[in-house]
């Protein structure tokens, strides 16, 4: 991974989407109702669950995903670093490429798959105690850059490993803030029963779901941070198109009627880093139609949505803080600068 197409400039963006006659995300806490704000009457969603849009939105298309599930089971750290460590075993082209800078561990490394018999002595001697301490580097090494190299999440939203032998927390460049709906939202209260699958167990309850919600999310995008985890140009292409993608792309019964609506990111210029201008969201509002009520809006349509505070922030500080701006819009949203 070559440091010059690690991302150069920090940026902060605004993503907002909406949810009719859907559940954005159950809180298991509270019969898996949609997460509320009861005070304000807002809905509210959590930066996990849209990284967990994007991240199944990456697996199928192909892409290697870290924070990965098997059926309704969360795979394992150990797990997918044993399969990336011995596909790497008969990979002698990735282990010139990991140690390219470092003749010595190369062979240090190579030393290693040499005395070993298979591959749970390799494993053994990555992360056991009793490894070698001529070892202990280029294994770090080594591990270091399978994770970053091999799982695009990592290299987006980071993470933190507790291995036996490797202790390694990566901050994830890519952090959105937990979302909140630009306008009141009333619950569908339903009375049928269905099953609803957690991580640890399957319950019953009712079929709660919100009427309309639009949704709106604040994020960053750290250039410090990407300079750990290898975040590149091309994997901030590929996470703008993922988050636009993902969220329709949930085929699940409970997400259905999900579609992005505007994404705006400020890229700024060099000596500026992100929050420059606070949460983008501040900039962006929304009110019933003319002669409906907040209990009434059942479609986009139904708001008066006005970001033009967002558009004239941009066009003020264009060329000044910001270098440039990455704008995407469904055919209804009206913005430009």
């Amino acid at each position: 991974m070559e440091e010059n197409n690690i991302i150069q400039n920090s940026s902060d963006f605004i993503f907002i989407y909406e949810a009719i006659q859907c559940n954005p995300n159950g809180d298991p806490d509270q019969e898996n109702k949609p997460r509320m704000d009861y005070d304000t009457k807002t809905n509210l969603v959590t930066d996990v669950r849209v990284k967990r849009f994007i991240r199944d939105y990456l697996k199928a298309k192909g892409h290697n995903i870290f924070v990965d599930m098997e059926g309704e089971h969360q795979v394992t750290m150990d797990q997918k670093l044993k399969v990336v460590v011995e596909m790497s075993m008969t990979d002698s082209t990735l282990i010139e490429e990991v140690f390219k800078d470092d003749r010595e561990s190369l062979k240090t490394y190579k030393d290693l798959l040499e005395k070993s018999n298979s591959f749970s002595d390799v494993w053994e001697q990555l992360t056991g105690k009793s490894t070698a301490k001529k070892y202990k580097d280029s294994n770090i090494l080594f591990l270091q850059y399978l994770i970053k190299k091999r799982f695009i999440d990592i290299r987006m939203f980071g993470s933190a490993f507790a291995i036996a032998g490797f202790n390694k927390a990566y901050t994830g460049p890519i952090q959105l803030n937990w979302g909140y709906s630009l306008n009141k939202v009333e619950l569908i209260d339903s009375s049928s029963i269905i099953t609803i699958m957690n991580e640890e167990s399957n319950t019953f309850g009712k079929d709660y779901r919100v009427y309309y919600s639009l949704l709106a999310f604040n994020g960053t995008i750290n250039k410090n941070a990407a300079k750990t985890t290898g975040l590149t140009e091309k994997d901030v292409d590929l996470f703008r198109n993922s988050i636009w993608q993902a969220i329709s792309a949930s085929p699940t019964r409970s997400k259905l009627n999900q579609y992005p609506k505007l994404y705006v990111e400020i890229i700024y210029n060099e000596g500026f880093s992100n929050g420059q201008f606070g949460d983008l969201r501040n900039y962006v509002h929304s009110k019933p139609a003319t002669g409906l009520s907040d209990k009434q809006v059942r479609k986009f349509s139904d708001l008066e949505v006005n970001a033009d505070d967002l558009m004239q922030l941009i066009i003020k500080h264009k060329g000044k803080e910001i270098k440039d701006v990455v704008i995407q819009t469904s055919p209804d949203f009206s913005f430009s600068v």
